[in-house]
């Protein structure tokens, strides 16, 4: 059911330098949906820019898996200029939310290309957005599930639907989202609701437009002394600062409020930038004080998992052990 949304047929190849053990590079639509179509699949030993871009010239490459950190990795390069990407029709991103400067910095630099967000779980329930939706929707969006029998509710705490708009956990049902962990019956009392929806555990809310907007994950969250902040909300932010090429927020111990926001920051090349300016710039965007971030670390790179996502456990580690040793 993938594979017509990509718009994926005999004479589209699919470029794929992630792990292909992993849902997006492997069924989404992936390996399998191109094979199936009768499509052509090429591997790139590495993910950088210097080996993936010739590779995109050379086979005349329709569509590319990424997650947010390599396709910002990609348009941040210069090889983006030096090689003729005009055959690419769909740049397909997941595994994190990628936010609309990227996609439209993305669209400047490959204009035949549509940046096409989904999201998807390993447990089943798969969204896209579509090449015909509206503009706004597909830039803020992460589209809608791909099956007309998928079920979506988005719930609070007490498992009640949250009104439209609201934010709430993504609670999944449908034909292709497991219905239960095997011989696992006490995880599964708290993995399900009562009817049968699978708890994802991420936070979203609804568009105007009936699509879905990605607000974090439920255990992305700063509790900056009884306070919670979503992680995502400021990055989202902080990103359209024109020093700004990455981010990521993170919590860090602290002994009276019991964590504190870092700010994790990749500068555009040949720019800085201080705490100070980083605070006055979002202050200009009308959010609570306590949301600020209290600390900002410059980076030249993000410690990645295995599937090229930010890995923020390993980030919070490494920023927060020169603390505990300066204590």
């Amino acid at each position: 059911m993938a594979a017509p949304v990509c718009e994926v047929g005999a004479d589209s190849v699919l470029l794929l330098a992630l792990p292909i053990a992993h849902n997006l590079p492997l069924a989404c639509p992936g390996i399998q949906g191109f094979f199936l179509n009768g499509g052509t699949v090429v591997l790139s030993p590495t993910t950088r820019p210097e080996d993936m871009f010739p590779l995109v010239e050379k086979h005349r490459i329709t569509h590319i898996k990424v997650v947010p950190a390599l396709l910002i990795r990609l348009i941040n390069s210069r090889e983006v200029r030096r090689f003729d990407t005009s055959s690419v029709r769909y740049i397909q991103s997941g595994g994190q939310r990628l936010q609309p400067e990227v996609r439209l910095k993305t669209r400047e630099l490959i204009p035949t290309a549509f940046v096409q967000e989904n999201f998807g779980m390993s447990e089943g329930m798969l969204f896209f957005v579509r090449r015909g939706d509206p503009e706004d929707v597909r830039l803020e969006t992460v589209g809608r599930p791909i099956s007309p029998d998928d079920e979506v509710r988005l719930l609070d705490d007490d498992d009640k639907e949250v009104p439209f708009g609201e934010v709430g956990e993504l609670c999944a049902r449908g034909p292709y989202t497991l219905r239960g962990y095997y011989g696992a019956p006490e995880h599964n009392k708290k993995a399900f609701t009562s009817d049968g929806f699978y708890r994802s555990g991420d936070l979203m809310r609804q568009h105007p437009s009936g699509n879905y907007i990605v607000e974090g994950r439920k255990k992305d969250l700063i509790n900056r002394g009884g306070e919670k902040i979503s992680a995502e909300e400021i990055e989202n932010l902080i990103l359209r600062h024109p020093a700004v090429q990455n981010v990521a927020c993170i919590p860090v111990p602290d002994p009276d409020l019991g964590e504190r926001m870092c700010a994790c920051v990749i500068a555009q090349k040949g720019k800085s930038l201080t705490l100070n300016e980083l605070v006055q710039f979002l202050a200009t965007k009308e959010i609570a004080k306590f949301k600020l971030p209290e600390r900002l670390q410059l980076m030249n790179e993000f410690p990645l998992s295995t599937f090229g996502k930010v890995s923020k456990k390993a980030l919070t580690e490494m920023v927060s052990k020169p603390m505990a040793m300066a204590r």
